[in-house]
């Protein structure tokens, strides 16, 4: 660990008493928040609030937020939008985009606390998410060397399902039967780089969302959706829903590192495989390092980076305010300084999301404690040096985060109590 490192570490730790982390800003977008697009939800579950029921008739949720970008003005930011409803098997009809979402924070000194449409060029505001605000990803050049949904002429190839929408064929939209991606980066050259849970998988668009390449798969890495496993080349050594959640593009812009959410086969337990992935030859160099999770944690949300060597990672598990267990979510820095290939990161804690100072009561809840209980937390950007940007993935129309209800959306702005630059 280097001596601006340790001092960094050191301060943290005498910062860290109780709320020593102060949410600043607030605000929520509600559950049946919808976009136009071909009709969705035709393969999903009602889930058993008995609201929100699918199917969606020309509608996509704006919803499984599962990635962040900051956007092209102060307060706008590029959401990715994960599969769909969860799984390979239910999300065929959920088309794979990113959304412009304008925030008007709730502080102490007014503001509505409302999220809105902007477009995705000019940041001006909309009024619906429509396809001015996106993202649509897309295989018009033909780059998957395997079939899509858009292939076929009925979802999953069977004659027993709907038809394949329209736009769907026409321009080879991507699905969420076809990728789950859960994390998103834009590198120096306006391409964005998406990581993938089926393979796990690096895909490479267009400023557009048109793919450029072939997906390119983690070496010796197979999640039981990879294409070599489902057509019996090779065996599942990851987990379902276990690939790339989190991915970081280093401040230089040269490199990319893939965080796998869980654990391949044959590693030892509670440990994650975190990549290098250069930009330039567009391959992964070999060097990988270990990310080891609390006793608590089971999962990671997501990881951006802070320099070269050190990077926020969302760690959390599963419980909620109405699930069984105690709800952990936390971020944690990661440092690489200090660290040879084939090593394990240091990690010291940043930020408790069960325990945020909220003198304002942001949130309206009565509290001057603000706690963020969802099941999955998958969004984390650095604002400036002392704030971040954390919001839920909130797995529409499903949820019991808060409530026996499906969960809401919340955005919150989060007040360090040391600068991440060490000044």
């Amino acid at each position: 660990m280097t001596i601006k490192t340790c001092a960094w570490a050191a301060a943290m730790l005498l910062a860290c008493g109780a709320h020593a982390q102060t949410l600043t800003g607030w605000a929520l977008m509600p559950a049946a928040t919808f976009a136009d697009g071909p009709t969705s939800g035709q393969f999903a579950a009602p889930n058993p609030y008995g609201t929100h029921l699918p199917p969606y008739l020309d509608q996509q949720p704006v919803q499984g937020l599962s990635g962040v970008l900051p956007g092209p003005r102060r307060h706008s930011f590029l959401f990715l939008v994960d599969n769909g409803f969860g799984a390979q098997a239910n999300s065929a009809d959920a088309v794979l985009r990113a959304y412009t979402l304008k925030i008007d924070w709730k502080t102490a000194r007014g503001g509505s606390g409302s999220v809105s449409p902007a477009d995705l060029a000019s940041d001006r505001p909309r009024d619906a998410f429509d396809a001015r605000t996106r993202l649509e990803f897309n295989d018009a050049q033909h780059q998957v060397p395997w079939a899509i949904q858009a292939d076929f002429e009925h979802y999953y190839n069977d004659p027993a399902k709907p038809e394949v929408d329209a736009a769907v064929r026409e321009r080879r939209l991507l699905t969420g039967a076809d990728f789950d991606i859960e994390s998103i980066r834009r590198d120096h050259n306006g391409h964005y780089w998406l990581g993938d849970e089926f393979g796990p998988y690096l895909l490479k668009t267009d400023a557009q969302g048109t793919l450029l390449r072939a997906p390119i798969a983690l070496p010796g890495v197979y999640a039981p959706e990879n294409h070599e496993v489902l057509s019996g080349q090779a065996n599942a050594n990851l987990p379902g829903s276990g690939g790339f959640e989190g991915m970081a593009l280093n401040a230089s812009g040269t490199q990319l590192y893939t965080l796998l959410e869980k654990t391949v086969a044959g590693d030892p337990a509670k440990t994650l495989r975190m990549d290098q992935f250069d930009l330039v030859n567009e391959a992964y160099t070999g060097v990988r390092f270990h990310y080891v999770l609390e006793a608590a944690g089971t999962n990671i949300g997501d990881m951006v980076a802070v320099d070269d060597q050190r990077f926020i990672v969302i760690e959390r598990n599963g419980a909620t305010n109405t699930g069984g267990g105690t709800p952990f979510k936390k971020l944690f820095m990661v440092d690489l300084n200090g660290v040879a290939p084939g090593g394990t990161v240091q990690k010291t804690e940043l930020v408790d999301l069960m325990n945020l100072a909220d003198p304002h009561d942001l949130n309206g809840d009565g509290s001057q404690v603000f706690t963020l209980p969802y099941v999955t937390i998958e969004n984390v950007t650095v604002i400036d040096d002392r704030t971040l940007l954390v919001a839920n993935d909130n797995n529409f129309p499903y949820g019991g985060g808060r409530a026996l209800a499906a969960d809401d959306t919340e955005f919150l702005r989060i007040k360090l109590p040391v600068s991440l630059s060490g000044r």
